[in-house]
């Protein structure tokens, strides 16, 4: 397991130091052919899909809040029986406005209306995460897939601890937990890429 780390924290720096050279970052590639950027719009438009692993994911912003250093996200799908098939979300990865990794967390099913998998059959659906795709960015694909594998032991935490948050969740109105907009975020975790790296010798 730590040898998948250490490669996948390697690609992950790999694709940061390629990026500075061009003087960008990944949020700057993400956004690079956006003519404005407006909070909740999806990028790229019509989102990014690899149809040989299922692997598909957008990038969106949050109107900004005073002390908030998130800039936006990535939200992380897999579609296992293709684009017409289901689609399931299996995490979000928070960054600053300088593309730096700042969180990893997963969100209520009405957050993104995918379709629910429970836990575990969630967790199955994380190695499909693998684009070789060149759109928007190739390295951003890359940087992407390379954080999943880093941190998938803290993502399959954090898919569990969602499962039970929402068991344990209960409307006063007896409604679904997973409809409840007054929960959003059901697990999160603060990360550092460079200090996971450190610790792991990269």
């Amino acid at each position: 397991m730590d040898e998948v780390r250490v490669e996948a924290a390697r690609q992950a720096l790999f694709c940061e130091q390629v990026l500075a050279k061009s003087s960008s970052n990944v949020l700057l590639e993400t956004l690079r052919e956006a003519k404005s950027v407006a909070a909740w719009e999806h990028f790229p438009q019509g989102d990014v899909f690899d149809a040989e692993t299922g692997a598909q994911w957008y990038y969106h912003s949050h109107p900004p809040q005073e002390g908030q250093a998130e800039h936006g996200h990535f939200h992380c799908f897999v579609r296992p029986e293709g684009a017409n098939g289901p689609i399931h979300h299996v995490v979000a990865v928070g960054v600053d406005a300088y593309g730096r990794l700042l969180r990893l967390f997963t969100v209520n099913q009405w957050v993104v209306g995918d379709n629910w998998l429970e836990a575990e059959a969630t967790i199955a659906l994380l190695p499909r995460f693998d684009l070789h795709f060149a759109r928007p960015s190739y390295l951003v694909n890359r940087w992407l897939s390379a954080v999943l594998a880093l941190y998938g032991e803290e993502i399959r935490a954090l898919i569990r601890e969602r499962d039970r948050v929402l068991a344990a969740h209960h409307q006063a109105n007896g409604a679904p937990a997973r409809d409840d907009r007054a929960l959003e975020v059901t697990s999160e975790l603060g990360v550092d890429l460079r200090q996971m790296a450190a610790g792991l010798g990269v």
